[in-house]
Parts: C-alpha cells; sequence; structure tokens
C-alpha cells in the first residue's frame, strides 16, 4: 500500500497539457511582431479633412467670440485677450493638459497689477462680451 508521503509513479506516455490561448499582453511566448503596434500619436496617413473641419468647428464653438483684443466679463473678472493659441502642442504645454487643443492667454483688467495668465475655459452662458475684437478707440475716447 503506497503511503501518502510517496508520489505517484509518473506516466511518460500521457500527452502533455494544452497550453492556455496567448493573453491580450505578451507573456513572452511568442516573438513580438516584427512592426509591433503604432503609438496612437504615430498615425502614417493624412488627416481626414472632414475630421479636421469638425474640430476646427469646435474649437471656435469653445472659444467664442473671445479673439485678440476682445474683453468678456464671467464670475470670475473682467478679462482682455492678448492671445488665441490654436496650435495644440503649444496649448498643452501653456495649460499643462494633454487633452488641450486650444488656449487664450487674457489679462484681468479689473486688477491694476494683474499678469497674464493661460486658460482653456470654454465660452458659456454665463459669459458676456463686453466689447468686440475689432472694436478701436477714438480719440474721444468712445468705442468704434
Amino acid at each position: 500500500m503506497p503511503s501518502i508521503m510517496t508520489l505517484p509513479p509518473v506516466l511518460d506516455d500521457r500527452p502533455p497539457l494544452p497550453m492556455r490561448p496567448t493573453p491580450h499582453e505578451r507573456d513572452g511566448r511568442e516573438p513580438a511582431p516584427a512592426g509591433g503596434r503604432p503609438h496612437p500619436q504615430q498615425h502614417a496617413g493624412q488627416a481626414d479633412p472632414m475630421m479636421t473641419e469638425a474640430l476646427r468647428r469646435v474649437v471656435d464653438t469653445q472659444i467664442g467670440p473671445r479673439e485678440v483684443g476682445a474683453i468678456y466679463m464671467n464670475v470670475g473678472g473682467v478679462f482682455e485677450v492678448l492671445v488665441v493659441v490654436r496650435d495644440p502642442e503649444r496649448a498643452r504645454a501653456l495649460l499643462k493638459r494633454r487633452s488641450a487643443q486650444w488656449a487664450l492667454i487674457v489679462k484681468d483688467i479689473t486688477r491694476h497689477d494683474g499678469e497674464p495668465f493661460a486658460i482653456g475655459s470654454v465660452w458659456t452662458t454665463s459669459d458676456f462680451l463686453v466689447r468686440e475684437a475689432g472694436a478701436r478707440r477714438t480719440v474721444e475716447g468712445a468705442i468704434a
């Protein structure tokens, strides 16, 4: 009678157990394909013109009437738009956000020591345009 401490005899004529299917992530059983998976930022083809136009429209809607020289007001203060940045890489660096597509550099004109700063907040119904971008001051001080 075999004891509990002894192992049963190994049969060498048994077939090996089947391997599990390859998991989603590579585990080293198979070599990686030559090209590998492309990085999402490295698109080889041209940009779709319809998608580019759709993104431009979304950005225009988010910026609203805030162009260089415009003054607008919201609960945070009264701001003059100094620069409109539409380059996504520069906007991401200014706002320190990976998803930024645009940025504005504004100055709070109600503060005498107001320094310009970058924002990425979208135009909402709580924003109010005080002066359009194309308006110029005349000698009398009226808005032309």
